[in-house]
């Protein structure tokens, strides 16, 4: 298929994200492309934007903006809990990436910000979250049929289809 890429086309890539110091932070390469369908919300909209109009073996980069990638960072997504909510036996250190659950049992990712005799600092912000986020990007295939498990704007960025900054 020749055409150029709409919503709704499940489409392959092979990208690469930086942050502004250069730094890789994800690649596809040396491991399977990365398959979603465009604008079904499995992956950050300025992603999903970047690709629309492409055509196969095309290749761009495009600069993403917090606002169209993770968000910004919300210092009030930023909590504190008593050292003794920590189940027994489990050490915890600055950097460490913890899972909570939300009132419904989701599991809610963290990171651990400071320790204390009393209190945990975790940050719920995605790692992203605030960052601008420049990507390389080449479309492998066009045309393919959709991933039966990935849902229709259910799927953060590679939660569904593996890949793009998790």
């Amino acid at each position: 298929m020749s055409d150029s890429i709409k919503a709704g086309d499940t489409i392959s890539v092979d990208y690469t994200g930086r942050f502004d110091s250069g730094e890789v932070f994800d690649t596809s390469r040396n491991r399977a492309p990365l398959k979603f369908t465009v604008g079904a919300g499995q992956l950050i909209p300025g992603f999903d934007a970047a690709v629309l109009g492409m055509r196969p073996g095309g290749k761009k980069t495009v600069t993403i903006q917090p606002e169209d990638g993770y968000g910004a960072h919300e210092p009030e997504r930023i909590i504190k809990m008593p050292r003794a909510g920590v189940p027994e036996g489990m050490d915890v250190a600055v950097g460490m990436a913890v899972h909570l659950a939300d009132q419904r049992g989701n599991p809610v990712p963290a990171v651990v910000q400071d320790v204390t005799d009393e209190d945990v600092v975790l940050d719920l912000n995605h790692p992203l979250a605030g960052k601008t986020l420049t990507f390389d990007i080449e479309i492998r295939e066009t045309g393919l049929e959709p991933d039966p498990q990935c849902g229709s704007g259910s799927a953060s960025c590679g939660s569904c289809c593996g890949g793009c900054g998790e």
